[in-house]
């Protein structure tokens, strides 16, 4: 493959540096490390398929995918021309105010055009044009169907490489740098252990949300004004929801998903009997006329988890954590490419902004923490609306967050410049705070008083003490 250089600042940090994993986190990751040293290696289980398919390391990767506006925003700040490549290979640029309709809590969102622009396509698709791009990279290299097995710490305090396992040899492999983006399934913790370190605490929150997933050949002929649409579930009772996707080559992407185990079928009548029964028939309506041309495919792993590794007092430097390998997501709310990215922009501004390697790890890590926050709340503050979701239990303040953004949504039907808002923050583009500006607030006071006012006395006296408690 013909090499195309791109300007890059001289490597300062050293001469080798080492990624554990070749998704996502795993290769935006290799390339901000191409900015900071001489060679690059990126490290995976897997055979990279030749072309954009299937492969076992991803196996959330025949569901829905979804790379919000941030993330589209890092995608081409750390590969130019990417977008352009990815239209070009059938990926179909979504402006989500205006082609997605969604079926909330309280009805369907106004529809009108923004800036809020991404591009939808299979997650097969996206991570192949990346490889390709990271393929031009004369400081990068790929070494497949390798298996990491440990940390090699020859000085003290410091990780100093991997010990690999290929085709059943043993090597090792030295670097100035490791980084883990092996994902959820992460053995950072027990390598830690054996180095003599402690493993960091976890939370787990989970709302045993399972999904199923079809792909369908949209209908010869057909036009239609949204190229993706979705049904939420509504708390308390009603578990299910449902997306519909357009991705390249004229198909459709459908994941069925239900909370508190209230998991889709895997049958073909099943399924298309899960959809029927949604909040709103649209999404069964549109794929009666579908040609499936795809298994069911399941996953039922979508527990909320995070490692703290910045919680701990001492931690090796040579070796840092990314992406699911610290925090990993519900996958239905969609934040984990994204959030991806900007972990793999924040090692890049940490490297910057590090003399040496010394204390790296420690700085990054807290300032990752920092990074993911808010998805984090954002994604277990949802779950937590659940009445078995385990591992927390909602306190006053989320409750109160969770009834302010009922209110929030709930205007948002009829208001378009707060669902603008809104769906700012869903693509974290701009921090929840512009959902408490304070005429965002006064709109939502607004609203109450008046849905108060139309209540009949006796149901206004019940209110009042619960507003004053």
């Amino acid at each position: 493959m013909k090499k195309k250089y791109i300007s890059q600042p001289k490597p300062t940090k050293g001469n080798h540096a080492v990624v554990i994993g070749g998704s996502m986190a795993g290769l935006l990751a290799g390339r901000v490390l191409t900015n900071h040293f001489e060679q690059v290696t990126i490290i995976e289980r897997d055979r990279f398929p030749e072309h954009p398919q299937y492969r076992p390391g991803v196996p959330q990767s025949n569901h829905v995918h979804v790379l919000l506006c941030k993330g589209k925003q890092i995608l081409e700040q750390l590969f130019p021309g990417l977008l352009g490549e990815l239209e070009t290979a059938g990926a179909l640029e979504i402006d989500w105010t205006a082609e997605f309709p969604w079926y909330n809590l309280f009805g369907w969102q106004p529809r009108f055009h923004s800036e809020l622009k991404s591009y939808l396509c299979s997650r097969h698709l996206l991570e192949w044009m990346v490889r390709q791009k990271l393929a031009t990279y004369d400081n990068l290299q790929f070494l497949e169907k390798t298996q990491v097995t440990g940390l090699l710490s020859k000085v003290s305090n410091r990780v100093t490489g991997v010990r690999l396992k290929s085709n059943s040899q043993i090597q090792d492999l030295t670097a100035d740098l490791v980084v883990d983006a092996s994902g959820r399934n992460s053995s950072l913790p027990k390598w830690l252990t054996a180095l003599g370190y402690q493993s960091p605490e976890e939370t787990v929150i989970n709302s045993f949300l399972g999904y199923s997933s079809r792909w369908y050949q949209v209908p010869e002929g057909l036009q239609t004004d949204w190229k993706a649409l979705a049904v939420a579930p509504k708390p308390p009772s009603d578990r299910r929801g449902g997306v519909l996707c357009s991705v390249e080559n004229n198909c459709w992407v459908t994941t069925l998903w239900g909370v508190n185990k209230d998991y889709p079928p895997t049958d073909e009548v099943g399924f298309l009997e899960f959809a029927r029964s949604l909040r709103n028939p649209i999404i069964y309506k549109f794929l009666q006329e579908a040609q499936p041309i795809s298994p069911v495919h399941v996953y039922r792993r979508t527990e909320n988890r995070l490692r703290h590794y910045e919680k701990l007092s001492k931690l090796p430097d040579g070796i840092v954590a990314v992406g699911d390998a610290v925090c990993s997501f519900n996958p239905v709310y969609g934040q984990g490419m994204t959030v991806g990215a900007l972990g793999a922009i924040t090692l890049d501004e940490c490297l910057e902004n590090y003399p040496s390697l010394e204390g790296l790890t420690k700085g990054f890590q807290k300032k990752l923490a920092q990074v993911t926050t808010i998805p984090w709340l954002m994604a277990t503050g949802e779950d937590l609306r659940w009445q078995e979701t385990e591992g927390s239990k909602p306190d006053w303040m989320t409750r109160l967050m969770q009834q302010y953004l009922d209110q929030v949504v709930m205007l948002s039907v009829e208001c378009p410049e707060i669902y603008q808002k809104y769906v700012e923050v869903m693509q974290l583009t701009h921090s929840p705070k512009i959902l408490f500006h304070p005429d965002v607030m006064a709109k939502i006071l607004g609203q109450i008083i008046k849905n108060y006012q139309k209540l009949e006395p006796k149901h206004q006296e019940q209110i009042i003490p619960k507003l004053l408690c």
